[in-house]
């Protein structure tokens, strides 16, 4: 049997728009390649004209986009000869860092803000065996923390401050694209930390600059640095939306958040990293930021996996929600082609998804076929 076309991980896809050579060893789980599908049943209630797809991350190897940052940060890191990564992470960050460090055998320590992780993510990350930290105090005071600390010790800070996590991210743009054959025009993700809306913005400049359009001279991601300012780039590139939760909002109030609240883990993030980057995305797609509250959030969680069988965290339903809302009301108008991104798997915080269900879908009944019967005829 001939393995020549088995799929290896997004890095060997795409070694040629990556920062590798050919002696790097590359460190990956089989992460990208996930799957883009076409939502069938959520625009009949609209009742708009829209093509609505959703980019599922949550299929990735630990459940979540951020492998694809992953696999290229501890893969640099190791080719620089590190021996232990270090991150401040909501949950998903610390699960991939823990699981591709355990890949590439070196040490990784995560710090997490405690009480404050949904359960599967803390699973994930102590299963793998990172050296796990809790910390009394949110997100951003552990991301300090981490780059105070990367000064004094030995090792490699791998949130999306590491360049490379971004040009691994920057991937899931390119599969977009060679999927759909052109760009979306509105691209809608959730946003916490604001690195995965840059990395996207990223790809897609980067997949129209190689196919013939021109990037302006100050693009958000190298300030026309890059080997594809100025040179040939045809194709379009997506209006991109970011959406946060009210509670954690940094981007609509224009300002940090001090105690980010929401019920969305993932983004309960008050003090983004890629700030300025993020708001160049915005201004240079001509996208937009805006909120949703924690109900909106749950409730498009809820009717993306009961209408479309697709089950997301709540952080990620942020983009089917918003996206839903804007539809409503003409923001993004007729005729559109959106992709929304969804970061993780909804298994990646059960307990949420359990009380938001309640005692509706659960039923305790005698072990007999009268009973199933009944069971079943009273809920047709």
């Amino acid at each position: 049997m001939a393995f020549r076309d088995r799929y290896t991980g997004l890095i060997n896809r795409y070694r040629d728009h990556l920062p590798v050579s050919d002696d790097t060893r590359i460190i990956s789980l089989g992460e990208g390649n996930t799957p883009l599908i076409r939502l069938k049943n959520i625009p009949k209630l609209l009742g708009k004209d829209v093509d609505i797809y959703v980019k599922y991350e949550g299929l990735n190897p630990t459940g979540s986009f951020k492998d694809r940052g992953m696999t290229m940060a501890v893969t640099k890191a190791v080719e620089e000869g590190s021996n232990a990564i270090i991150c401040a992470s909501t949950g998903n960050t610390s699960a991939a860092a823990a699981a591709y460090a355990a890949r590439a055998g070196i040490t990784a320590f995560v710090l997490i803000p405690e009480g404050k992780i949904a359960m599967g993510k803390l699973a994930q990350a102590m299963m793998y065996g990172a050296v796990t930290i809790q910390i009394r105090g949110n997100f951003d005071e552990g991301m300090e923390l981490v780059k105070q600390v990367a000064l004094q010790a030995p090792v490699t800070i791998v949130n999306s401050v590491n360049p490379y996590r971004l040009q691994g991210q920057k991937t899931a743009a390119f599969e977009i694209v060679e999927e759909l054959g052109r760009a979306p025009d509105y691209h809608c993700l959730p946003v916490g930390n604001a690195g995965n809306i840059t990395a996207h913005w990223i790809g897609y400049c980067e997949y129209s600059a190689q196919k013939g359009t021109r990037v302006t001279e100050s693009c958000a991601f190298c300030d026309g640095n890059c080997r594809y300012a100025g040179g040939p780039i045809v194709g379009n590139r997506p209006v991109m939306i970011g959406y946060q939760a009210a509670g954690s909002a940094p981007f609509v109030r224009g300002e940090a958040v001090k105690n980010p609240e929401t019920v969305a883990t993932a983004i309960r993030i008050g003090n983004p990293q890629s700030w300025d980057r993020a708001w160049k995305v915005k201004e240079e797609s001509g996208g937009w930021f805006d909120e949703l509250s924690d109900e909106e959030i749950l409730a498009a969680q809820k009717l993306l996996a009961q209408r479309e069988g697709i089950f997301c965290e709540p952080a990620s339903a942020a983009s089917i929600g918003g996206a839903m809302r804007d539809i409503k009301t003409g923001r993004i108008p007729e005729g559109s082609t959106i992709v929304c991104t969804l970061t993780g798997n909804g298994l990646k915080d059960p307990d949420t998804a359990i009380k938001q269900c309640g005692d509706s879908r659960m039923m305790t009944i005698d072990a007999n076929i009268s009973s199933v019967k009944d069971a079943i005829l009273g809920n047709m």
